[in-house]
């Protein structure tokens, strides 16, 4: 299957489960993100000091099942890799974030990052080619 075809079930649901691996590279750690589709990536955001952000700083492989808003997995996972956004790129994701979630991602988001003062750092999740080759199958998901 190509990436086009394994983002297809993301367009249906607004929310993603993001399994991000520990540094042991075996434990991990879910968490419900706001997604968007854009070509065969998938957009999402989260601020530079949460969790999810450090793991991925260590270890930029991770799996994406389609969610509820409450994180109630609705679909396979997909495992694949992930990317800090910068410059036009980060702009581009953060307009497809709020066309997509005008409420949540175009207004309370942004506004409580900066009530906070929290550094938003968008990434692409890019899926990985079932036809390439997986060297350790410890830590995939079923």
């Amino acid at each position: 299957m190509n990436s086009a075809t394994l983002v297809q079930p993301f367009r249906r649901y607004k929310t993603a489960l993001l399994l991000t691996y520990r540094s042991d590279g075996v434990s991990a750690q879910s968490t419900p993100v706001s997604v968007v589709v854009a070509d065969d990536r998938v957009i999402f955001r989260t601020w530079q000091e949460s969790g999810k952000a450090k793991r991925l700083s260590r270890n930029s492989d991770a799996d994406l099942r389609p969610c509820t808003f409450r994180g109630e997995p609705r679909g396979t996972a997909v495992r694949g890799h992930v990317r800090l956004l910068e410059g036009a790129e980060e702009r581009r994701a953060s307009l497809l974030l709020a066309r997509r979630h005008p409420m949540l991602q175009g207004w309370v988001v942004p506004m409580s990052h900066r009530l906070l003062r929290y550094r938003t750092q968008h990434y692409e999740f890019t899926p990985l080619d079932i036809n390439h080759d997986i060297e350790n199958m410890e830590g995939c998901p079923d």
